[in-house]
């Protein structure tokens, strides 16, 4: 419990007060640079001594037959089939509304520029395993990067021991019903690595940009090897701020904060509340659903880890000005009038509306993506989306009367900043008039 109930301190002061995981992506670094640095001289070599080392099994091959996948997907039950299908839909919906449209502004006659938006030319999706199965993560890669128009999408995802040392059926099941072929069974920071630099024995060509969400040590691989690859956003593990007051349902604060405590040890799911009523109400309940749900010991480890906390707060603008100091990847704002709230926020990876909007349903089936930036990440950034396979591109195409125009002034400026051979580039185009 924090209690910040009087004047909320600025930002910088918050963020001390505010609760963090002890093991962020800094400390995560030094862990990961040997491997990658193993992955790129060495290759296949590296990713099966690595898989071996941590996961206890030989991934190969590495390289998902085309018969496993239609395997898997042949094998999918049909309510987990529809459901897959409905979520693609709607994701593919979001996506299709989202996708940016080409402009062109004509400045004189004459002087035009273009504005087009092109997709990168191909893209590694990590797939997260070990603790749960994700074939919707799948679906929040491919699906906005398909609508982009990325010509080559390659999915890398770890096996699990459940399954004989091979990707969970699920998953290549998602896969196969999204038309993709190029599935790779690696996982952690060396998937990251093996997408940023290729590996030639495996017939793998390195990608342009890799996405897609992990642990620590998979964010960590993103930030070492941005610049090699571009990354969409640090999606690392999961955080949830609720925002609530006194006319909100401790049940649904509780259980929206189990539903990501679940995730991993290292989830933080934090309070912040103007009522010590409902701080108290929700306590109690997460105790008695705590003793009920499957997995339990890990969210208990979650609930009552350092990155967790309840947040007193005296009026809801403070729970505002603490949500946008903390920057957190789910936002939910469970309060009488959440859209009046929504007005004060600024910093979050996706934001939930009333009580009828819990996270799970972004991370599943609101059409929403749930590839999102964490660790603060959300304020400078954005979630996973159809924008984030896009480059925005200006073509410049004046004619002669456009550049005439505005030879003088572009002298002018040349000459100003001690670059007279600009303005003799223009004025080449007329010398012979």
């Amino acid at each position: 419990m924090i209690n910040l109930r009087g004047a909320v301190p600025n930002s910088a002061e918050l963020n001390r007060l505010l609760p963090r995981a002890s093991l962020n992506v800094e400390s995560a670094l030094d862990q990961v640079l040997p491997l990658i640095e193993d992955v790129r001289r060495d290759g296949e070599t590296a990713l099966v001594a690595t898989t071996q080392k941590f996961d206890g099994f030989d991934p190969r091959p590495i390289l998902v037959s085309r018969e496993e996948l239609s395997e898997a997907l042949a094998k999918l039950k049909p309510e987990l089939a529809k459901a897959l299908s409905e979520a693609i839909s709607r994701v593919r919906q979001v996506s299709e509304n989202n996708l940016p449209k080409p402009h062109t502004s004509e400045l004189a006659p004459g002087a035009l520029v273009h504005q087009r938006w092109q997709p990168v030319d191909s893209v590694g999706l990590y797939v997260p395993g070990g603790k749960a199965v994700y074939p919707s993560s799948v679906i929040m890669n491919v699906v906005p990067a398909q609508v982009a128009g990325v010509q080559r999408l390659a999915i890398f995802t770890p096996g699990q021991a459940a399954h004989s040392g091979r990707p969970h059926p699920t998953v290549l099941a998602a896969a196969a019903m999204l038309g993709i072929a190029e599935v790779y069974n690696i996982g952690g920071p060396a998937a990251i690595a093996a997408a940023a630099y290729g590996v030639p024995s495996l017939g793998l060509e390195p990608v342009t940009m890799v996405t897609g969400p992990g642990n620590v040590f998979v964010t960590a691989a993103k930030r070492a090897l941005r610049g090699t690859v571009g990354i969409d956003s640090e999606a690392g593990t999961t955080e949830i701020l609720i925002i609530a007051d006194e006319a909100a349902n401790p049940d649904f604060v509780a259980a929206d904060l189990l539903s990501q405590a679940e995730h991993d040890e290292a989830a933080a799911s934090v309070l912040v509340t103007d009522s010590e009523d409902l701080a108290k109400a929700v306590q109690i309940s997460l105790k008695t659903r705590l003793e009920k749900t499957e997995h339990s010991e890990r969210a208990r480890v979650s609930l009552t880890g350092q990155q967790s906390a309840i947040v007193l707060v005296s009026k809801l603008s403070d729970a505002a000005a603490v949500a946008n100091a903390y920057g957190t990847e789910h936002l939910e704002i469970q309060v009488s009038e959440p859209k009046e709230l929504l007005k004060q926020i600024s910093n979050a990876g996706a934001i939930f509306l009333g009580s009828y909007s819990p996270v799970s349903l972004g991370d599943y089936m609101a059409g929403s993506n749930h590839v999102l930036p964490v660790n603060q990440q959300s304020k400078f950034g954005a979630g996973l989306s159809v924008h984030t396979f896009l480059r925005a591109q200006q073509i410049i195409d004046y004619n002669r009367d456009g550049l005439l125009e505005t030879a003088s002034m572009v002298d002018a400026l040349a000459i100003e900043e001690g670059l007279p051979a600009h303005g003799e580039a223009i004025r080449a185009r007329f010398e012979s008039s």
